[in-house]
């Protein structure tokens, strides 16, 4: 039998997928394309503006006179900068809704956006880039949540998949963008070309996405938003999830925030738009993220957890090689492990929560995007302490807490049924 994450694959109170009374969306149903691309799209938006500097961050070391370790909090201070306001953000998706607050969020980060081509220091772009992390929290939690609401369950893996597709689409297209512009023009025009990409995906977004309707307003007290946040966090299964959130990103923050200096330099030494187009790789993680609803229908969400965390750390051993072709080999089982992993564990968040379902969303958020922050910085120092395997050493750590995490979960869930009843036949 397949294994399982001790999750329960119910979402609140809600009729039976295969009743007629359920008129939530369903693959083929009216309206379901129109919401999955609109999705899609701010996907593409979020994770192009999140890391329109990873990929030239080298270029930003040279203009300013930085070490990489300085340079990299172009990416920390957007990824933080999300994770700090990803919890305000979805406690404004319950009372103004979903759809409401992603678009405002959108909004304000296309419009920094076009302003972050004109940093005058270091410092100003770091503070530019921190308010755009900020801005787009609005995004990842109240997507998934407006998904668990509109989204009939048993569909609700592959929905998610294909908005962390659209992540993996827009991160990818912003670094092959960025590298092939900068490379004619500098960095500064390529990260103006993202900001007026993304106006254009905001835009659609909007026209797109159709409106809620199954959303009701909640409230904006503190007290019940610190009681739903305190029920999540007493929730075993829901830290579980939240900790396996953020060790995968801290392997990808950090893989991919250093891996443009490793191939500037020997034996590779390669041009700036050559780098960009390594990042094609992340096509490997759009289809690995959209297949993650039947990885876990075969394996179950403990067995595609362990599959996610054994592909990453056998790219991050190959990765070490100083063979180019492995080095590709390496970041293609990275990615397809990164997110795969990310889209089991985030739909299980949407899964397992009953009630509060935008701050489990958004906890997870938080913790996923501090992964990153931590990736990037504490990769980075590691590169710069001891070259690319002080980088893969982080990276197989965070991959072993994966391990770890799921094997207690995995104890604590035979624990649970055998403390069960047997049923009397």
């Amino acid at each position: 039998m397949p294994a399982s994450t001790g999750a329960s694959t119910t979402v609140g109170a809600v009729p039976s997928p295969s009743s007629s009374s359920d008129t939530r969306l369903t693959p083929g149903g009216p309206g379901y394309r129109r919401m999955s691309f609109a999705l899609f799209l701010a996907g593409v938006a979020t994770f192009a503006l999140l890391y329109s500097t990873q990929a030239l961050l080298p270029l930003i070391s040279g203009e300013f006179g930085v070490a990489a370790s300085a340079a990299s909090w172009t990416v920390a201070a957007a990824t933080g900068g999300l994770a700090l306001f990803v919890l305000p953000m979805s406690a404004l998706s319950e009372r103004f809704g979903r759809r409401t607050v992603m678009t405002a969020s959108l909004a304000v980060a296309v419009t920094v956006g076009l302003l972050v081509p004109f940093a005058p220091s270091i410092g100003t772009l770091v503070a530019l880039r921190a308010v755009q992390g900020a801005a787009l929290a609005g995004l990842p939690a109240s997507a998934t949540t407006y998904l668990a609401e509109e989204v009939r369950p048993r569909a609700l893996v592959t929905a998610i998949g294909l908005f962390v597709a659209g992540n993996s689409v827009g991160g990818m297209s912003g670094r092959i963008v960025t590298g092939w512009v900068a490379q004619e023009w500098g960095w500064r025009v390529a990260v103006g070309v993202i900001g007026v990409i993304s106006v254009a995906c905001a835009v659609a977004f909007r026209m797109l996405l159709p409106a809620p309707k199954h959303f009701t307003p909640g409230s904006l007290r503190p007290r019940v938003l610190a009681r739903t946040v305190r029920d999540h966090l007493a929730n075993p299964l829901l830290r579980r999830l939240y900790a396996i959130g953020a060790l995968f990103m801290t392997v990808f923050g950090g893989v991919y925030t250093v891996i443009g200096y490793r191939l500037t330099e020997a034996p590779f030494s390669l041009p700036q738009g050559i780098i960009g187009s390594i990042f094609l790789v992340y096509l490997v993680g759009t289809v690995s993220a959209s297949t993650a609803g039947r990885l876990v229908g075969r394996l179950g969400r403990r067995g595609a957890l362990y599959l996610a965390g054994g592909t990453t750390a056998t790219g991050l051993l190959l990765s070490l090689a100083t063979s180019l072709p492995l080095v590709l080999l390496g970041l293609v089982l990275i990615t397809a492990g990164f997110f795969a992993g990310h889209a089991v564990a985030s739909s299980a968040v949407s899964k397992t929560a009953t009630q509060g379902r935008a701050q489990a969303a958004a906890l997870y958020q938080s913790a996923y995007y501090i992964g990153s922050s931590a990736g990037s910085t504490v990769g980075a120092m590691a590169f710069h302490a001891g070259g690319w395997a002080g980088t893969v050493g982080v990276g197989l750590l965070a991959v072993i807490g994966v391990v770890t995490i799921t094997v207690f979960g995995s104890r604590a869930a035979r624990l649970a049924a055998g403390a069960d009843p047997v049923p009397a036949h």
